[in-house]
């Protein structure tokens, strides 16, 4: 299902990236909106990274804009962190969603991000805007912070674990595993934040690397005894496996649209409308609630973003 950010994105993805932005505009993806609107004539990109959360977001803020009058060229599931911030600094985007704890340890390169919400929102729109000239727009109720999941009959037959319990139970257990996505070991928001709370350091031999989606089927079919997850992911509800509880070690992620300033500039009251609309329902059970309906039920992003902003009364 997803990448938060891949930190040493694929080469490939990178130089191809402008021509990927020119075959999409060729092949149909521009949108171009239509009727009386609030940004007729306007002409902007919206990206995504390459997961149905940020998907989601990415069409969500798609069809707001369409709905405005707005030209939109959709460049949703571009791929991972560092392609969409690099699309986003090049100007071959000019908005994307972004999480503050992403923006405030991978793109600015801080350590020690706050615990409040609000204060690393702040912190982190700040100091991008100052140095690269990139605005942050509202902040969602939802926190999709990292997590752990065990599988469900390892949970029922342990009690339940939190963090300490599950670092106590991997080293209790050699053979058992702990199933990741390929940079989390590596990522500063990631397995160190686990290992330096619990004092337990999971060993190679414990770390298996899957692919973000089979983390979550195979922990619940118990191929793996506990998985890497994120907290607003529908399929948590859905699948035999139990949420780790976490003793507010992982950051914040709570999510934001970085625009270009030039562009956000143009028609700031506008885009603050709609974003501050879009985001204010988005608590993490409405989020696990529209993920799942991608995941679990099978709808098009397309489709569940529609859905929503009607609800909102957006479309």
């Amino acid at each position: 299902m997803r990448t938060r950010g891949k930190l040493n994105a694929a080469a490939g993805l990178a130089v191809g990236l402008a021509a990927s932005l020119t075959l999409t505009a060729c092949s149909g993806n521009d949108s171009s909106g239509g009727g009386d609107g609030r940004l007729n004539g306007v002409s902007i990109t919206v990206g995504s990274k390459d997961f149905t959360e940020n998907i989601l977001l990415g069409e969500m803020l798609v069809q707001a804009l369409e709905a405005e009058g707005a030209d939109v060229t959709s460049q949703t599931n571009l791929g991972g962190t560092s392609v969409a911030r690099d699309a986003l600094l090049a100007g071959e985007i000019d908005v994307y969603p972004e999480y503050n704890g992403t923006g405030w340890t991978v793109h600015l390169g801080h350590d020690d991000p706050s615990s409040d919400p609000a204060e690393l929102f702040q912190v982190t729109a700040d100091e991008d805007l100052e140095t690269n000239d990139i605005k942050w727009v509202g902040t969602t109720p939802f926190n999709d912070t990292y997590g752990f999941a065990a599988n469900g009959d390892l949970a029922a037959a342990e009690g339940g674990f939190d963090f300490q319990g599950m670092a106590d139970y991997l080293e209790a257990n050699p053979d058992a595993s702990l199933c990741l996505e390929t940079e989390f070991p590596d990522r500063p928001d990631g397995l160190i934040l686990f290992e330096e709370a619990t004092g337990y350091e999971v060993p190679q031999s414990q770390i298996q690397i899957l692919d973000t989606g089979l983390i979550y089927t195979e922990t619940a079919a118990g191929n793996c005894d506990f998985g890497e997850v994120f907290t607003t992911d529908g399929r948590i509800e859905a699948l035999n496996i139990d949420l780790v509880e976490d003793p507010s070690v992982m950051i914040v992620y709570n999510a934001s649209y970085t625009f270009n300033n030039s562009v956000y500039e143009e028609n700031a009251d506008v885009y603050d409308e709609l974003v501050d609309t879009i985001f204010a329902p988005l608590d993490n059970a409405k989020m696990a609630e529209l993920n799942a309906k991608v995941d679990v039920d099978g709808e098009s992003a397309d489709d569940v973003a529609m859905e929503y902003l009607q609800e909102q009364g957006l479309l």
